[in-house]
């Protein structure tokens, strides 16, 4: 039986099944452990984070009162760390050509109904043109795994061509990378590509459902799979993202074998998860997501989502449109920090007249339009921002987590959300749209701390005015 150990590289041992049972064992003893519960809490409220063990309990815990006081820790915590910034991005759908046979997702290679199809690098521009615009600036672009349809090389192109894209204002600032899990040397050629965060989704942490869930293919290989991220940071990618589908899995044993993998990359490589998202399986062409019976409801998914706020408050929580807007809602408030808008999960989905829908990989909850979703967002206090400041500006992995942790990453991202709405509103927003995010600026400039960062600001802001673009702190 391997052992625990956080520091190991080895996916058994810093992913130990043993270790997950024994600490959901010993949440599930100490759910009604009032005193032990509250110790956790005090200790949550030093804003360091909380171990899987200690989170695994506070998920366990079902008394009213206390969850009601996760809810306002994780709140505070979120507006701690990210302030009432909300990051958007939109994912890009390259190719679902696939190899793998992972029964819960309609690339799957026996799917022989959906439609198949590879971008080409013109059909990339015209994807990107129409992404910019709408206003996007961040993109996380997606591919099914096949080394002869999808190979690194046709990923790099891909990549060039979008960040070479000047259209009207519109640029894509950084593109995010959601690919299979690949080698060292590929992973030093999405750096020097200029990706932003390397996306893998575990999908279970549970190796025997893993397995059965992955039967054919290169993801069938678990090990291979899990310590991708240890890869991704060697080969010079420091800021990455981790995952798992909630509804494959039990969630308990979800949830604790996620803070242990964030815990793995922060004591290995001094620098834990970038971001952290949180899909739940939905229903999608050949797939039936009540098959797996491991569906969570709304309720505790939200507890989910204040939970790893607490346990893990320096990471960005990303929420996609495989939610509704109702649930997004709710979440944005517990600790979710980026959202997409708009979103197209099909290959070629933002210039086809008629969706694509055989190429979709996920049904789509929330259908609004980009300019619905930053309205909403700003009536509802938040600033969306289309910032992407830190990653150009070389404030990746610890030098991002240094200032994340002090909380004076704050000072910059403030001020650099404004200018990136101010952008929006003078470029894409609806009439609508621009006079609440006119008023909103105009408030929101007050909560700059520093006298000098908030002159500089509203120079910026009066330069936009008059078409000058892409000022950042």
């Amino acid at each position: 039986m391997a052992e625990y150990n956080v520091k190991s590289l080895k996916a058994e041992e810093f992913i130990n099944d043993k270790e997950i049972l024994d600490t959901l064992d010993y949440a599930e003893k100490n759910k009604d452990n009032l005193e032990l519960i509250d110790k956790i809490l005090e200790k949550a409220k030093e804003r360091k984070g909380l171990n899987h063990r200690e989170a695994s309990v506070l998920l366990a815990c079902d008394n009213e009162e206390k969850i009601k006081e996760m809810y306002a820790l994780a709140k505070q915590i979120k507006k701690d760390f990210y302030g009432n910034r909300i990051v958007m991005f939109a994912p890009l759908y390259l190719s679902n050509y696939c190899v793998n046979g992972c029964v819960y997702c309609p690339y799957h290679m026996k799917n022989k109904h959906i439609g198949r199809k590879k971008l080409t690098q013109e059909e990339v521009k015209k994807e990107v043109i129409a992404l910019q615009d709408m206003g996007h600036k961040r993109l996380a672009i997606e591919a099914g795994e096949d080394p002869k349809n999808n190979p690194i090389e046709y990923i790099l192109e891909c990549i060039n061509t979008i960040y070479s894209i000047k259209h009207k204002n519109g640029a894509i600032r950084r593109v995010n990378v959601n690919i299979a899990a690949t080698t060292v040397e590929n992973y030093r050629k999405l750096k020097e590509a200029g990706i932003g965060t390397y996306i893998l989704f575990q999908e279970t942490y549970h190796k025997k459902s893993y397995e059965q869930l992955h039967p054919t293919g290169p993801k069938h290989n678990y090990d291979y799979h899990t310590e991708a991220m240890d890869r991704a940071m060697e080969g010079g990618i420091d800021d990455v993202g981790l995952g798992v589908l909630f509804g494959l899995e039990m969630y308990k044993y979800e949830f604790a074998g996620l803070l242990m993998h964030a815990e793995h990359l922060e004591a290995v490589h001094g620098v834990g998860p970038h971001t952290i998202s949180v899909p739940r399986i939905k229903r999608a062409d050949d797939i039936d997501p009540d098959v797996f019976d491991n569906g969570i409801d709304d309720d505790t998914f939200a507890k989910i989502c204040a939970l790893i706020r607490i346990a893990v408050p320096y990471t960005g929580m990303i929420i996609s449109t495989r939610e509704s807007q109702k649930v997004r809602e709710k979440v944005i408030g517990l600790g979710v920090s980026q959202i997409s808008g708009a979103s197209r999960t099909s290959v070629g989905g933002y210039t086809e007249e008629i969706r694509p829908h055989d190429t979709e990989q996920f049904d789509v909850s929330d259908n609004r339009t980009l300019d619905e979703v930053v309205l909403w967002l700003m009536k509802m206090g938040y600033i969306p921002s289309f910032c992407t400041a830190c990653y150009r500006e070389g404030r990746t992995g610890d030098r991002f987590m240094a200032l994340c942790k002090s909380k004076q990453i704050q000072n910059c991202c403030h001020p650099n959300a404004l200018m990136t709405l101010k952008e929006y509103l003078m470029d894409y927003a609806s009439e609508e749209t621009r006079k609440v995010g006119e008023e909103l600026i105009k408030s929101e400039l007050e909560n700059i701390p520093k006298e000098k960062v908030k002159e500089i600001c509203k120079d910026h802001l009066e330069k936009i005015e008059q078409g000058i673009r892409d000022f950042r702190f």
